[in-house]
């Protein structure tokens, strides 16, 4: 599985970014597909992630009520929709995938054997 992440970009706060993580090499019908992100110095934290074939989704309290995960089955494609934007959202997105049905902990990202490349946002205040 090959995950092409996209959409970053510098913005002001409250404003809005969509990030498409596109995957490749299978089609996604079962599995988890997460959001994590990395600020400077910090280490890589949960933001949001969504099981493909119910489409239930589980966020960060950090996000809760800003950010929505959703996915296109005929695309393979999910999305991290991002309002309401603060500085401390700024930092290196990164979309990861599971083909696990039920991981054990969704927030680990020692769950997630497939990861893409990272795509920068960067939020102004």
């Amino acid at each position: 599985v090959q995950l092409q992440a996209s959409g970053g970009g510098s913005v002001q706060a409250g404003d809005s970014l969509r990030l498409s993580c596109a995957a490749s090499g299978r089609a996604f019908s079962s599995g988890v597909m997460g959001w994590f992100r990395q600020a400077r110095g910090q280490e890589r934290e949960f933001v949001g992630a969504i099981r493909w074939s119910s489409g239930t989704t589980n966020y960060a309290d950090s996000v809760k009520g800003r950010f929505t995960v959703s996915r296109d089955n005929a695309k393979n494609t999910c999305y991290l929709q991002m309002n309401s934007l603060k500085p401390e959202d700024t930092a290196v997105y990164y979309c990861a995938a599971t083909t696990i049905m039920w991981p054990i902990n969704i927030k680990d990202h020692r769950e997630y054997a497939y990861w893409g490349q990272g795509t920068l946002v960067t939020v102004s205040s």
